[in-house]
């Protein structure tokens, strides 16, 4: 979604809702996959929300129609040794990601209205540790870089769990299952789709599963050396358009 499908200003285009019902009527299937929260992809995607697939939350959460097709919490132990890990560290600001809502701290002002772009449903709580509902992630922000000033302090952690450079402001922490490409590929199973059926886009770290599965795997202007250096073909930025040109030179040899 973001820096991909959504431009910078965080909009869906009326091109590509304009394309997604041609391709529906050709029986293609969407997947829309994000390490947002599931409340604010179908917010951002309402026109479509009963015809496609969300994988939410890096793959840890995957709904279609109101059903939930997989969840991979994120166990509470691991919740609370992330958040020892950044206690005191005052510039990183920690999400706890429900299934349906997040849970932050209200110590920054600013950070709550960033937030409201990504987390349509959210509650604030003094006390993150205090929170006893079942997590699917741990969403980590910083302001200037989380490349720089967020994954050094939780690199250790990869051991055993996901640990994803999401964007430029965002590290994700999560189950070992919990990504985008796991969860993509039960729904590949679930529709017996094969590799050279599937065309990806991504932009970020947390895209490099997902983008793997595809024959078809497109890298955005924008994106990521990592993402870059691992995609099949490339294309135009967000802001460009760079996935709706794909789609209607796709729609155009169907």
């Amino acid at each position: 979604m973001d820096g991909t499908l959504l431009n910078s200003n965080h909009e869906v285009s009326a091109r590509f809702f304009n394309l997604i019902t041609k391709l529906q009527a050709k029986d293609i299937l969407f997947v829309a996959a994000s390490g947002r929260q599931y409340n604010s992809i179908i917010d951002k995607l309402h026109p479509i929300k009963n015809d496609i697939i969300v994988v939410a939350e890096n793959g840890g959460f995957v709904m279609q129609q109101g059903k939930e097709l997989l969840s991979t919490p994120l166990p509470n132990h691991y919740v609370t040794e992330t958040l020892e890990i950044l206690n005191g560290k005052e510039d990183i600001h920690p999400v706890l990601c429900g299934k349906h809502t997040a849970y932050l701290s209200p110590k920054s002002d600013a950070f709550v209205e960033k937030l409201k772009e990504y987390y349509s449903e959210f509650k604030l709580v003094d006390q993150l540790e205090t929170v006893t509902s079942e997590i699917i992630k741990v969403a980590l922000y910083h302001f200037e870089s989380s490349e720089r000033f967020i994954y050094p302090h939780v690199k250790q952690l990869e051991t055993t769990l996901q640990v994803k450079i999401s964007g430029n402001n965002w590290v994700d922490v999560s189950s070992a299952n919990a990504n985008k490409g796991y969860a993509l590929q039960q729904v590949m199973n679930n529709h017996n789709i094969k590799p050279s059926q599937l065309m990806v886009f991504g932009d970020y770290n947390n895209d490099l599963e997902m983008l793997a599965l595809s024959d078809f795997s497109f890298a955005m202007e924008n994106a990521h050396s990592n993402v870059k250096n691992s995609a099949n073909y490339h294309t135009l930025s967000n802001d460009d358009f760079g996935v709706e040109v794909v789609l209607e030179k796709l729609l155009s040899q169907l």
